[in-house]
């Protein structure tokens, strides 16, 4: 992994406009929201890095981040939870004073095909990845308004566009913050407020790297350059719409070509 100084640090905070931004990534304490986390600190954002169960996991993100001179918190948070949610975004406001960019990463699997896939299997789902995007989302967009800045970033998944098996419940709950994404970002526009999605497709995470190795090599044949996607590749994304002032209601697809 590749490692960068202090200087460096400052270097680009000079290059990219999100120098003492705050911003909330749900789900960042490993795997694609920590990187997300990391990378937005890099370039002088100030990060709340948002937690469920492993606050050690956690605390070595703002560990990371601030042996760096950089800004960051963590903070527990159920975003499936609306209660807890809020709280997350109080929390946020009180810490900070706003929030500006707001990362809807949280998520799980719970794999089953449909005929085996039960009501408890489906739910959980759909409240960790879908309900915790209007809870985060709700709890957030009055500040934005208020600030008339805003950035809503979604991570979706290359399922919500083209499906998979076993995968009714994720796939739903990814299809549905796709259409949140569009609905919102027409309602937000005219605000200073941009809401976007990003579908990754198979990228490597410590997720992945539990796939048996027949099965890798048959997903890596279906993706056209050959190979996973990395959390950098995902995260340089949500820097790229931090940053964009122009583009709103889009999904960007980080995937390798596996779907046009």
């Amino acid at each position: 992994m590749t490692t960068i100084n202090k200087e460096q640090v400052q270097l680009l905070e000079d290059t990219y406009g999100l120098k003492d931004k705050v911003v909330v990534v749900t789900g960042s304490s490993k795997g694609i929201g920590a990187t997300i986390a990391k990378e937005f600190a890099k370039k002088g954002a100030k990060v709340v890095v948002n937690y469920n169960a492993s606050s050690s996991a956690a605390e070595n993100v703002v560990d990371e981040i601030t042996q760096l001179g950089g800004t960051a918190i963590a903070c527990k948070a159920n975003v499936s939870n609306i209660e807890e949610a809020k709280s997350l975004i109080e929390q946020t406001v009180n810490e900070f004073g706003r929030i500006d960019i707001l990362i809807n990463n949280a998520g799980i699997t719970r794999d089953r095909t449909f005929r085996k896939l039960s009501e408890a299997e489906w739910n959980e789902v759909i409240n960790v990845n879908l309900n915790s995007v209007y809870h985060t989302t709700s709890a957030a967009i009055n500040t934005m308004l208020e600030q008339k800045f805003g950035r809503i970033i979604n991570i979706s998944s290359i399922v919500g566009q083209a499906g998979a098996f076993g995968q009714t419940n994720y796939s739903a709950a990814k299809a549905g913050m796709i259409g949140f994404t569009k609905s919102l970002a027409l309602e937000t526009a005219k605000n200073g407020i941009t809401v976007n999605a990003i579908c990754p497709g198979y990228i490597l995470t410590e997720m992945t790297a539990e796939i048996p190795e027949n099965v890798m090599e048959s997903i890596v044949s279906r993706i056209p350059m050959r190979r996973l996607g990395t959390t950098t590749e995902i995260a340089e994304a949500c820097i790229f719409l931090a940053n964009s002032e122009y583009i709103t209601g889009q999904c960007i697809n980080v995937n390798g070509g596996a779907y046009m």
